[in-house]
């Protein structure tokens, strides 16, 4: 096994509260800079971007993984990675028929901007992406899984979009695949939301808005063959040797 440094949990400018920075060349400029391996591209409630990252990786060494930030009806956000850009583009179509139809304002909210993978625009969402759709956050785990996809509560730690400000301890029948905590944490700070986990792998990323965001010290550590949706798939099972590391310095057990 190999090891790889992931961030499952990166904006771009689709993102209404991402700034402008965060364009396709420049995330995966970055990534490479910072010796990432592997990202996801997890806009709020869309897909749209991830092609053109995808393209835009294109020899860089950075390994793309399709994904969102779905926002639940009672306000928790929760990352949900496809296994590929089609899977990603239908399950973004389940997300759009449950989400309210609110336009955005973009001088109050911010744009939110398709582009390609050489950051040229190629449409704009009208409707407000950052806003909860109706749909629970249970009902979103388990539509997730149906896709053949991965789901990951987002930030468990904050206070606000989170499963655990709003709902409570997770329940052990969830069937998400991980728990994210947030990338400013200490150690200690992280090791004492381990009772939240339920014994599940804990990830740390950097839920990047700009490009400074984007850092190895915000990612997490993984045994992989090679780094791919299908390997992570692995490594959150702890199968064949593959395996999630503890993201503050020590080995998950």
């Amino acid at each position: 096994m190999n090891l790889y440094h992931v961030d499952l949990h990166i904006h771009t400018v689709l993102s209404p509260c991402a700034e402008l920075d965060m364009g396709a060349p420049e995330i995966i400029a970055r990534c490479r800079d910072e010796g990432i391996d592997m990202i996801a591209i997890t806009d709020h409630n869309s897909a749209r971007n991830t092609e053109a990252l995808s393209r835009a990786s294109a020899g860089s060494g950075v390994a793309i993984i399709n994904g969102l930030e779905v926002q639940s009806s009672e306000d928790i956000h929760i990352i949900c990675l496809m296994p590929d850009g089609e899977t990603a583009g239908v399950f973004e179509e389940w997300i759009v028929e449950r989400l309210p139809c609110i336009r955005n304002i973009p001088d109050k909210f911010g744009t939110q901007l398709v582009i390609d993978e050489n950051n040229i625009i190629t449409g704009e969402s009208g409707i407000l992406l950052v806003q909860g759709i109706d749909a629970t956050a249970d009902e979103i785990v388990d539509r997730a899984r149906a896709f053949g996809g991965i789901s990951i509560l987002a930030h468990i730690d904050r206070p606000v979009y989170s499963y655990v400000a709003v709902l409570g301890m997770i329940p052990k029948d969830l069937e998400v695949d991980a728990v994210e905590l947030s990338a400013n944490l200490s150690e200690k700070e992280a090791l004492q939301w381990l009772n939240e986990t339920g014994g599940r792998p804990v990830i740390r990323s950097s839920d990047a808005h700009r490009i400074p965001d984007i850092s190895i010290e915000r990612t997490t550590p993984v045994l992989l063959k090679k780094p791919s949706f299908d390997e992570l798939g692995l490594a959150l099972k702890g199968i064949h040797g593959r395996r999630v590391l503890w993201p503050w310095g020590q080995d998950q057990t």
